[in-house]
């Protein structure tokens, strides 16, 4: 297990996209976690501002999106890898992100809220914080949630030590899930579940609510 208690084994921060060095290493990655941070909640209003990438090794790379851009080819590629799986937390909202930011329709996802809300059955609360905290034994730091994610170029430590983290423990936290997935006969579901995380961001970026309600 990594340990996350230190400083990520590496971490670099980039403008619009990934170079190829970084695009090469992370396309050998079987598994990746990725987290997004916008300037609010409501897609193609609240603008994409930054892309955080972690492999399982603990190397981190943060991107930062400019105001106008409306493309990240390298970014795009290794989100659309059918050969790689994309974890998530809340992936509903960084698969639409990235799709009315970028134009990138994500495949192969994992989302670790939607496992712990099917494995994790005695627990009400399934927000990263309480999750990471139980799976993995860190205690995130969420001061810096609420910040000014349009100022890209000027992201302070605090926040860029935030966003790393949202993406650090979320492999470790994928394994654990899956594991308690498998054993309670609940695999199968999940995996259900994760096909249908590109339609309901899609339907959220179109803003249709309550379509499968009576």
């Amino acid at each position: 297990m990594t340990d996350y208690s230190k400083t990520p084994a590496n971490f670099i921060v980039f403008d619009g996209d990934l170079d190829e060095k970084w695009y090469q290493d992370f396309s050998k990655s079987s598994e990746i976690a990725v987290d997004t941070e916008a300037m609010g909640l409501i897609h193609g209003r609240d603008r994409l501002c930054l892309v955080q990438i972690c492999d399982k090794t603990d190397n981190v790379a943060c991107i930062r999106i400019g105001l106008n851009q409306d493309s990240a080819p390298r970014l795009k590629a290794l989100m659309e890898s059918r050969s790689i799986e994309k974890v998530f937390h809340f992936a509903r909202f960084d698969v639409a992100a990235l799709a009315s930011g970028l134009g990138i329709e994500v495949s192969q996802i994992f989302c670790t809220k939607i496992a712990s809300k099917l494995a994790r059955t005695y627990s009400p609360r399934h927000g990263l914080k309480e999750v990471v905290m139980e799976l993995v034994g860190i205690e995130l730091d969420k001061h810096a949630q609420s910040s000014d994610w349009g100022r890209v170029e000027e992201l302070n430590e605090a926040q860029l030590a935030y966003a790393a983290n949202d993406a650090r423990y979320l492999i470790e936290a994928k394994s654990q899930l899956s594991k308690m997935l498998k054993r309670e006969g609940r695999w199968e579901l999940a995996q259900s579940c994760f096909k249908c995380v590109s339609v309901m961001a899609e339907l959220d970026r179109r803003r249709f609510n309550q379509v499968f309600e009576h």
